[in-house]
């Protein structure tokens, strides 16, 4: 590489970096928007209540967090969809709560609010941080319930130490975003819950771990089913087929672990190069308990 080249790739750098600070402070600026304008149509669902989740998940939860909980007992109280893949289902929500979360993200979208993409791949969703669902309802679903389970189901991949997490809805329509390619997220463990049904077709589906999906790779499909949550390695190859009629939404929470991702940025596989940010970040620190890093080369 010339020297000229070497400065172009580093003012492309730099430009990058510039522009997620940019992407930072907007996000800020909306959040703070909405808090101060908009009037919830369920304030009911901004804080975890137990009400909100089913038996079979608090049962599970339950044997997680008693002595001598083993990964084979846990699996008796959960759904194995690939054991080879380290995929599984498990019943979360009641149906009373996902109507009101979507009657309230429904409310949401229809107002004048400033709203942010949930990602660079879905176009339309909701995210929870700028929304103000983020600290009453998902961190403590993270902290007191997701947490006991991930800690036996990927301890390898840090599931007893996911300390922050990014977390949105996405919509699909026939308007709108239809299907999404093969991809892996920027997570350790992602969660992902079906908050509807009203809808046909636009199931997931998964392939091998960090592996880009051939003609000859054999995926795994998995419907989505209302109230449900599908716990999966933030590596696992995965996309959704194309919705052929309704709208579909869920909620995605991305789990990350600093202590993991510190060593080994998960998107490039290299160790991660840090920048200031003023944000949530993409859940990096420069030491143990400090947020608020990004890796430059993450998009989240």
């Amino acid at each position: 590489m010339s020297p000229e080249d070497f400065d172009q790739v580093l003012a492309e750098l730099e430009k990058e970096v510039q522009r997620r600070k940019q992407l930072v402070q907007e996000a800020s600026e909306r959040k703070a928007t909405i808090a101060k304008n908009y009037i919830p149509l369920q304030p009911q669902v901004y804080g975890l209540q137990e009400g909100f989740l089913v038996p079979e998940f608090l049962a599970a939860v339950q044997y997680c967090v008693s002595p001598g909980a083993t990964l084979p007992g846990l699996l008796q109280h959960i759904m194995t969809l690939s054991d080879e893949k380290m995929i599984y289902r498990l019943p979360v929500f009641t149906q009373e709560f996902c109507g009101m979360l979507l009657q309230e993200l429904e409310h949401f979208e229809q107002s004048d609010m400033p709203k942010g993409r949930p990602n660079t791949m879905n176009n339309q969703g909701v995210l929870l941080h700028e929304l103000g669902l983020d600290e009453p309802l998902v961190t403590p679903l993270r902290e007191h319930y997701l947490q006991p389970l991930t800690a036996l189901l990927y301890p390898e991949y840090g599931g007893g130490r996911l300390d922050s997490h990014r977390a949105f809805v996405v919509k699909y329509s026939m308007d709108g975003d239809q299907e999404l390619s093969c991809h892996y997220d920027n997570a350790e463990v992602t969660f992902n819950i079906s908050l509807n049904k009203n809808f046909s077709e636009g199931s997931l589906y998964f392939g091998e771990f960090r592996q880009v999906l051939s003609t000859e790779t054999q995926y795994l499909e998995v419907p989505h089913v209302l109230g449900q949550g599908v716990l999966h390695r933030g590596g696992q190859m995965h996309g959704a087929m194309p919705l052929e009629s309704g709208e579909r939404w869920n909620l995605i929470i991305w789990m990350r672990a600093s202590s993991v991702r510190n060593k080994l940025c998960p998107m490039c596989g290299k160790p991660p190069q840090l920048v200031e940010d003023e944000g949530f970040g993409d859940g990096f620190t420069r030491e143990e308990g400090e947020p608020g890093t990004v890796d430059v080369c993450t998009l989240t």
